[in-house]
């Protein structure tokens, strides 16, 4: 849950559940294949950052995911997508179920993405700034062959430092623009916004990714911002000074990452604008969900690799999504 206030302009709930599952199980959880289930929504930009890192490390089959439906309403996230309108696994019908299976009197978001233990039903943890994290350290013994290291302890510093910046005035900073209760607020959040963005372009017109030679935890949580631009906050939350696609830099970035296995074979379009037009009603109050931007544009060439680097570093691409986990082909 998040407010605004006219004068102070939106603020986002951050009283997360932050019990953590770890590699020793220090607070009561241990690292378990196939003990938890990571619950997302593919509309979500902080679920996605999950669903990629997931991806990437190859633990679809230690981490199982269920995927809840694009919209919701005051209650929660519903699983509509699947036979009955329950999840198969948890066999409930809405997250709120397994949060207050945790605590009768939860009263904060029910929130995605949310580790859920399928012993108890019970939401593990809804933290998604250090579920991903964990993801790389904690479930290391369950990595692919071959999976990339996206938090390196020699670049942590430097890639924490950037995820704070690009959090603050990137990843909240569309919302603070979007949702802003005065003009004042409006623009204080939008020139804060592109002037990030302008950073970012400068940062990355000379290296192919935001820290080091290869993809990192940055990248994912800067990505999943720029692939919902111009389908949603340039319009749907006036961040309007641009589109993604009229910044040179910023769009062939985002165009390379799209392009590498893990990140555009995760990004369901159509997800992401339902939910957006969708469940903001006192933004889109018509509900009208628009037909473009055409997204044919994303597989154009991106020219990055003339910067050097490597995707995956001394590892290897993820191998092709399973059917079972692949965008719907008429999800462009």
């Amino acid at each position: 849950m998040s407010s605004v206030n006219p004068a102070k302009g939106y603020s986002r709930d951050s009283r997360y559940i932050t019990t953590r599952i770890t590699a020793d199980g220090r607070d009561g959880f241990p690292v378990e294949p196939g003990r938890y289930r990571l619950v997302v929504s593919r509309a979500c930009p902080w679920a996605h950052r999950a669903i990629i890192v997931r991806r990437l490390l190859g633990l679809e089959k230690a981490l199982p995911m269920a995927v809840a439906g694009p919209t919701h309403d005051k209650r929660s996230w519903t699983f509509d997508l699947d036979p009955g309108g329950r999840d198969p696994v948890l066999g409930i019908e809405r997250l709120q179920e397994a949060y207050f299976a945790r605590d009768p009197e939860y009263d904060r978001g029910i929130t995605v993405p949310a580790i859920v233990d399928v012993t108890s039903g019970e939401v593990v943890t809804n933290d998604y700034d250090r579920m991903t994290i964990d993801m790389s350290l904690e479930w290391a013994a369950y990595h692919r062959a071959g999976a990339p290291a996206l938090y390196p302890a020699a670049l942590r510093p430097e890639i924490d430092a950037i995820n704070e910046e690009v959090y603050t005035d990137v990843n909240n900073g569309v919302y603070r623009v979007g949702f802003a209760g005065s003009q004042e607020a409006h623009i204080t959040a939008y020139e804060r916004l592109f002037a990030r963005l302008d950073r970012l372009s400068e940062r990355l017109e000379r290296s192919r990714y935001l820290v080091g030679e290869t993809i990192t935890e940055a990248d994912v949580r800067l990505f999943t911002t720029l692939v919902r631009f111009d389908a949603v906050y340039h319009g749907h939350f006036k961040c309007n000074r641009q589109k993604l696609s009229e910044m040179p830099v910023l769009w062939a970035y985002a165009r390379d990452l799209f392009q590498t296995p893990g990140f555009g074979d995760t990004v369901d379009f159509d997800h992401i604008k339902k939910h957006f037009y969708v469940v903001h009603s006192h933004i889109n109050p018509s509900g009208i969900v628009p037909v473009g931007p055409d997204p044919s544009g994303w597989f154009a060439p991106h020219d990055r690799a003339e910067l050097g680097g490597r995707p995956f570093g001394d590892g290897t691409p993820p191998e092709p999504v399973t059917l079972a986990e692949a965008v719907p082909p008429h999800h462009p």
